[in-house]
C-alpha cells in the first residue's frame, strides 16, 4: 500500500475545520484541490470522512474516532522529518561513549564531567579505553567522540585540533640524567626506555641521526609507565600538558626532548553523521574547552 504523507496534513486540516473551503484555507490551497484530495482519502480508508448536513459538513463516526490519533500522528511525522532545532538541556536524556587517551581523560576528562553535570544532569559521560589497533567503533556509532593525537583518515570521519603540548622526557628526581646541564641526542638514546606509544615518530627521529634507543618494556598506558620511570632508571617520552600533574604527584621530573620533533596534537573525531546533532555539538564544544584548558589552545 502506497501511501502519501500529505493526505495526512489534509485529513487533519478536514477533521479540524469541518469543511472543505476551511481547510483549503488553512493549508493554502484552492477548493477544488482540497475536493479532489479528499476523494483519494475517501478511497483509500473506505469511508467518507465528511458528509453534508444541510449546508454543513459533519464528521462520520469513522473520522470522530480517528481524530485525535490523526492529529498525533501527523504531529511525529512533522518531529521525524522536521525536527526542532532547540535543544532542552535541563531535560536531555542521553550516555555518550568517549574513546580518549588515558592522558587526555586525566587532563580534562573531570572538567568536562563537571561542566555536564552543571547544564546536563540528565547526560551521562562513559568513558572506554583505548584499543592497540586501529577499530570501527566511530563509524558504526558505538563511539561518540574520541579524543587523541592522531588524525582521521577516513573521509567520513571529522576531527578537529584542539590544541597542542610539547614533547618531553619524564624521569625519576635522582636519575643520573638529571645532572646533564643539557640532554643530548646521544645521551637520551643510549638509555633504557619504557614507551606506550604506537607511532613511530621518535624511532624515526632518532633514526635520522643515526641513532636508536633501547625500549626494555612496554606499557598499557602513562600512568603505568611513568609508575616504570617512578621506580627505574627507565625514561618516557610523554606529552608535557597531559602528564603535568602526573609527573608531579609521582615525584618525577622533566627534561627537555633532545629532538626536533613537533608539539603532541590534540584531536577530537567523530563520525559525520553527529555533524548536525545538536546535543552532540554542544558535547564537542565542552569536550573542546576542557581539553584547550589543559593544553595550548589551537
Amino acid at each position: 500500500m502506497q501511501l502519501d504523507l500529505n493526505l495526512l496534513a489534509v485529513l487533519d486540516a478536514l477533521l479540524e475545520e469541518g469543511s472543505v473551503a476551511g481547510a483549503a484555507a488553512r493549508l493554502h490551497v484552492t477548493a477544488p484541490a482540497m475536493s479532489r484530495s479528499l476523494g483519494r482519502i475517501r478511497r483509500t480508508t473506505g469511508d467518507q470522512i465528511l458528509v453534508r448536513t444541510g449546508r454543513t459538513m459533519t464528521p462520520t463516526p469513522y473520522a470522530i474516532a480517528v481524530r485525535e490519533q490523526v492529529h498525533e500522528l501527523l504531529h511525529q511525522v512533522q518531529g521525524v522529518l522536521a525536527p526542532s532545532r532547540e535543544l532542552d538541556l535541563a531535560t536531555l536524556e542521553r550516555t555518550f561513549t568517549l574513546r580518549w587517551h588515558d592522558s587526555l581523560v586525566a587532563l580534562g576528562g573531570l572538567a568536562l564531567l563537571s561542566a555536564v553535570r552543571e547544564e546536563a544532569p540528565g547526560v551521562r559521560l562513559r568513558f572506554v579505553a583505548e584499543s592497540s589497533i586501529a577499530t570501527p567503533e566511530l563509524r558504526r556509532g558505538e563511539v561518540d567522540l574520541e579524543a587523541n593525537a592522531n588524525p582521521p583518515s577516513a573521509p567520513d570521519i571529522r576531527a578537529e585540533n584542539v590544541g597542542e603540548t610539547p614533547l618531553v622526557v619524564a624521569l625519576r628526581q635522582g636519575h643520573p640524567l638529571t645532572c646533564d646541564r643539557t640532554l643530548t641526542a646521544q645521551r637520551y638514546a643510549a638509555a633504557e626506555h619504557v614507551t606506550v606509544s604506537r607511532r613511530g615518530n621518535l624511532s624515526n627521529a632518532l633514526a635520522r641521526l643515526g641513532l636508536t634507543r633501547r625500549v626494555v618494556a612496554t606499557a598499557p598506558t602513562e600512568a603505568a609507565a611513568l609508575e616504570f620511570a617512578r621506580g627505574s632508571d627507565l625514561l618516557i617520552c610523554v606529552p608535557e600538558a597531559t602528564t603535568r600533574s602526573a609527573v608531579a604527584d609521582l615525584g618525577l621530573t622533566t627534561l627537555p626532548l633532545p629532538l626536533e620533533l613537533p608539539p603532541a596534537p590534540i584531536y577530537l573525531s567523530w563520525h559525520q553523521r553527529y555533524d548536525t546533532d545538536h546535543a552532540h555539538a554542544w558535547l564537542r564544544g565542552l569536550a573542546r574547552t576542557a581539553l584547550a584548558r589543559g593544553g595550548t589552545a589551537s
